[in-house]
């Protein structure tokens, strides 16, 4: 599963893979007392939330994105977050998520949906808001929902779709009384019906092989939301969204927003120089504005530094800016929470001593999950608390933390487990090494806790070449759930073969020394040292994954476990090493979605061997699974009471964590730049932006504690 990251959804979706939506706050139901007993999420947005009386009309916001986007059609392998954002302004989402990552009906399209039936088969009714028509006149109806089923059902393979599921199990779509009325009709019941047809294309673009694979990729000529797709300028990097005229809901208030391509690393001076009104930042640079707006008002991070592990940055010319660029960045401010996806630790149970569950048992009670949280979250200013699912996070109503599955931190534990599986203290170690070794092209190699007391020093690599590109021909009907992979500030996050593990959240400083001195020796087994391959990511992005790898690597050492670490380059990263098996430890991240019964299955199905001779592991990149955990899904997914959807998704996470392949570690911090005028947007968290409510304050207004 997730800044961009690995998701599930084709594009954050629509994967991360996937992509929640948010409703203005007037259009949310009020909280029940239900409500204020479920769990809430760890870190509330930071939006600057402000009504909209507060807000002049008109204005551009200029907003960072990673690239413009490949395809404007979510529903294709090669979509990514840019995809979603546009979509999520320009096109109808029948269903949002709200600040709990729970889906809300989006009354401007949607009037009702509900299953009228069950027996003999599972009916649901959608009743169109009569005001929805697209950007052409038409009204929004039965033929767009018929035309979207069709082209994603996965009956015709002339549609390149990046997943199906879910339109898999629709048997028909008719019209109903009218054609503002819509009915849906399952061949199997499907729990997650609310996933469906957001966002919905019009069937300009769905009814046709060409116009899914095709048109859609550079320009949506017809659209329906409060902004519309005014030019794609793929040489400039931007691409414009304009005020829609024909929008029926709420007007928007900005005039347009430009969506700007601009690398990471690259934005503390596109904010500075005036080039980006708001940008997802990393965390050395969210340290450099809020100094800078200290004598404005900013709420400054905590700690000595913003930069985890205690660094004060990396010198070079972002750090030592002139007074000039500081005094341009007074203008901005910080916005801070969590994003909805966690980074885990992996461990490939395919191959070597992972393949005991012992082993992978063991190296997860040696685990601190709490050091590791603090050591990300703590510099930021946000709460320091490991995740406890696999399946949901905190807020969410699937959320439960099942961590004691395997148990908390113990060091005797853990020796015990491995003394279990037979790896002991001394005797010969065949081949051991004494120095550290050069990993040649791929990267650098450093041994950590080889019991000599010599420390090994990691250098990150420098090959920061951008990921390759794939036609997206070669990806025609794999699930979206098979392209994990987007970028969560920081940490790559993984979308099939795009940077993973590690984007805004990836650290350590080039140089960084590694552990020595195991406490207990390393262990050996029939002459053979217990030493795992730990790959992590060399590129910019990535310092805070190395300073979370590098902490693992001297937990482990106090058990007796080598770790060598070796540095690969980010457009390698996963398609070469995670995807591919060749690992045994690695850091990435899963976006959390609404829907992790559809969404989340092929994280953790049981590898199955291919007709070729393979073994098919969907996204399942550990290659470990059960029989059982795939059961509680495909249960979780046939039942209509949610409920029970909810317990048996919670079984699946217990089961999950005991296998010990996926460690969940902390959710993804969202680090976000803005200018200090700029209102209700920011850091979301689970929430989509409500596009037509973003815009500037008025002079002299300040931010309200609610919208309306």
């Amino acid at each position: 599963m997730s800044h961009d990251g690995v998701g599930p959804r084709a594009v954050l979706r629509s994967v991360a893979f996937l992509t929640a939506g948010a409703l203005a706050a007037s259009a949310l139901a009020a909280c029940s007392a239900d409500d204020e007993q479920k769990s809430k999420p760890v870190a509330a947005q930071d939006v600057a939330p402000a009504a909209r009386a507060l807000l002049a009309d008109g204005g551009t916001l200029r907003w960072a994105v990673d690239a413009v986007p490949e395809t404007l059609n979510t529903f294709q392998a090669d979509a990514d977050a840019a995809t979603t954002r546009i979509a999520g302004a320009v096109l109808p989402s029948l269903f949002r998520l709200d600040a709990q990552g729970r889906p809300q009906r989006d009354p401007d399209f949607l009037e009702s949906a509900k299953v009228v039936s069950t027996e003999p088969k599972q009916v649901v009714v959608y009743r169109l808001n009569q005001q929805a028509v697209w950007s052409d006149g038409r009204q929004i109806g039965a033929d767009d929902f018929a035309a979207q089923w069709r082209a994603l059902a996965g009956k015709d393979n002339a549609y390149w779709t990046a997943r199906n599921a879910g339109y898999d199990r629709i048997e028909k779509v008719e019209r109903g009384a009218n054609n503002l009325e819509v009915k849906v009709t399952f061949a199997k019941p499907y729990a997650d019906w609310r996933s469906l047809f957001s966002p919905l294309y019009p069937k300009d673009v769905t009814g046709t092989p060409d116009g899914f694979n095709d048109a859609a990729r550079s320009g949506l000529k017809v659209t329906a939301g409060p902004f519309s797709l005014a030019k794609v300028d793929r040489k400039g990097g931007e691409v414009t969204l304009a005020r829609n005229p024909r929008w029926w809901g709420r007007p928007a208030k900005l005039s347009q927003i430009v969506l700007v391509a601009v690398p990471l690393d690259q934005r503390a001076a596109a904010l500075a120089d005036g080039k980006v009104d708001m940008a997802e930042v990393n965390p050395e640079d969210a340290e450099r504005i809020t100094r800078a707006a200290r004598d404005k008002g900013g709420k400054p991070l905590q700690g000595p530094s913003a930069i985890p592990g205690g660094a004060t940055g990396a010198p070079g010319a972002e750090q030592q800016a002139g007074a000039e660029q500081q005094q341009a960045l007074r203008g901005f401010v910080i916005r801070k929470s969590l994003e909805p996806a966690y980074t885990q630790l992996a461990l490939n149970g395919s191959r070597g001593p992972l393949t005991d569950e012992r082993v992978r048992r063991a190296i997860a009670r040696a685990l601190d999950r709490t050091e590791l949280a603090g050591l990300v979250l703590k510099p930021l200013g946000l709460p320091a608390v490991p995740v406890g699912s696999h399946l949901a996070l905190a807020g969410q109503e699937a959320y439960e933390d099942n961590s004691g599955s395997l148990g908390k931190q113990d060091t005797a534990q853990a020796q015990a487990l491995l003394t279990e599986a037979g790896w002991v203290p001394g005797g010969a170690v065949k081949g051991a090494p004494k120095k550290k070794s050069a990993a040649g092209p791929e990267g650098h190699k450093a041994e950590h806790g080889n019991g000599t007391g010599d420390d090994g020093a990691d250098i990150v690599g420098q090959d920061n070449k951008p990921p390759a590109q794939h036609d997206p021909r070669d990806h025609a009907n794999k699930p979206a759930d098979e392209q994990a992979g987007r970028r969560l500030d920081g940490e790559l996050q993984q979308e099939h073969g795009r940077r993973p593990g590690g984007a805004p959240g990836a650290y350590a400083p080039k140089g960084t020394a590694a552990p020595g001195g195991a406490a207990s020796g390393v262990l050996a087994k029939d002459g053979k040292a217990l030493q795992l391959r730990f790959v992590l990511p060399s590129g910019p992005g990535s310092k805070t994954l190395r300073t979370v790898g590098d902490r693992i690597a001297r937990m482990l050492q106090k058990i007796g476990i080598r770790t060598e670490i070796t540095d690969v380059p980010d457009d390698s990263y996963f398609k070469d090493h995670v995807a591919s098996g060749d690992y045994d430890l690695a850091l990435y991240s899963w976006p959390a979605t609404a829907f992790p019964a559809t969404d989340a299955r092929p994280i953790f199905a049981k590898p199955v061997p291919a007709a070729d001779g393979s073994l098919s592991v969907e996204q399942n990149y550990t290659r470990v699974g059960t029989d059982q955990v795939d059961q509680l899904f495909d249960q979780a997914i046939a039942t209509l009471d949610e409920d029970e959807e909810r317990d048996l998704v919670r079984k699946a996470d217990a089961r999950i964590w005991a296998t010990a392949a996926s460690i969940p570690l902390y959710q993804r911090p969202q680090l976000t730049a803005a200018r200090t005028n700029l209102a209700n947007a920011g850091s979301f968290g689970f929430e989509t932006p409500v596009y037509e409510d973003m815009g500037y304050l008025k002079k002299g207004a300040k931010p309200s504690p609610r919208a309306s």
